[in-house]
């Protein structure tokens, strides 16, 4: 089994290899076009969909890649895996799968994690008329995290006070006022939006028309970018009341922000959200599967560096093209090794999220 063959270097070849698996199955697929923005060598870019499965299944898995763009190398290779050794060929009664490849594909594309209105759509799904939360730790940090320039004072400056920040309140403190989610600045990091996004709209369409009648029903959301290298996170995320049954699951090892359990700090309006209230009438088991890539500050450095870029630099100087070098080695580890861990623990979750949804009446 070729595993790294499975993982692409782009989004483009991990589109058309997606594509291609699924034609090879003979799966219709969805192709749901984001006509707000362009790829990063000027594709046009797609929300993909295909269903494994009876149209009627009262159980639907969802499994997703690319929340978080530049993290979708990762999901989108063992969608693409899957598919290629037909691990879903055999499902349970009354089961279906729907794989939705390339949640954010502009943030793929560019390697960015947020889209192409700087929106986090993993703080997108609120209810924008019951008002926006607020974040005033995010208020105290955000001149720092984005100075002036990105190799010289301005820089030095920021980062000392990010420092003595983290001496005085901890380095938890500064990952939650960072990553929490914020409304504030729409210039600023993990900026989750004034309205609802396209991928917002466009996800919550899919999700009703696969699963809205479902009687139950699982996610699993592929990230990066936190905890140890390889190591894939098993994070409940939605109604705490679904917890105890996600660890029925998957085991002791799943964790919960709420709880202080989880390598991610407590963050509002995920996708989940919209994937619940898209499917009323189900029970909800919604996981986010987190892989480490590199220590913290640095994966938070270079979403700094991304953004910095984006409002300050130029894309094609040499410190632009170090930049995104810097972001993607923060999402996607290049490595055979890393592909291995991500695929083994990948596909023995999704083996338990079918055997966990098979349990159910």
């Amino acid at each position: 089994m070729n595993i790294p063959g499975f993982f692409s270097a782009t989004y483009a070849e991990a589109r058309t290899k997606f594509l291609e698996s699924c034609m090879d199955r003979g799966l219709k697929v969805e192709n749901h076009l984001n006509d707000r923005a362009k790829g990063a060598d000027g594709e046009d870019l797609y929300m993909d969909v295909a269903r494994i499965g009876p149209d009627n299944a009262s159980k639907v898995l969802i499994i997703s890649s690319a929340t978080h763009g530049g993290e979708g190398f990762c999901g989108s290779g063992v969608q693409v895996g899957m598919l290629e050794t037909g691990l879903l060929t055999d499902l349970p009664d009354d089961t279906a799968v729907v794989l939705i490849h390339a949640i954010n594909p502009y943030g793929f594309s560019h390697i960015r994690r947020v889209n192409e209105d700087n929106i986090d759509l993993n703080r997108n799904f609120l209810n924008f008329a019951d008002g926006l939360p607020e974040n005033p730790e995010y208020a105290e940090v955000h001149p720092n995290l984005v100075p002036d320039d990105w190799d010289g004072p301005a820089r030095a400056a920021a980062d000392a006070a990010i420092q003595d920040y983290i001496a005085e309140k901890g380095i938890g403190t500064y990952q939650a006022a960072v990553t929490g989610g914020q409304h504030i600045h729409a210039d600023g990091l993990f900026f989750g939006g004034f309205e609802p996004s396209w991928t917002n709209k466009t996800l919550r369409a899919v999700v009703k028309k696969h699963a809205g009648n479902a009687k139950h029903l699982a996610l699993l959301d592929f990230h990066t970018g936190l905890g140890p290298y390889g190591h894939g996170e098993l994070i409940y995320v939605g109604n705490p009341a679904g917890l105890p049954r996600a660890m029925n699951w998957y085991g002791d090892d799943v964790t919960s922000p709420e709880a202080g359990t989880s390598s991610s700090a407590v963050v509002r309006g995920t996708i989940d959200t919209g994937v619940c209230e898209s499917a009323p009438n189900a029970s909800h088991t919604c996981v986010a599967i987190e892989y480490g890539t590199i220590p913290v500050l640095e994966v938070l450095n270079a979403l700094r560096a991304d953004n910095w870029l984006y409002l300050k630099g130029d894309l094609e100087s040499e410190l632009g093209k170090s930049i995104k070098k810097q972001v993607r080695d923060a999402f996607y580890c290049d490595a055979d090794d890393w592909k291995k861990m991500i695929w083994e623990r990948g596909t023995s979750v999704v083996k338990m999220a079918l055997k966990g949804l098979e349990k159910e009446a």
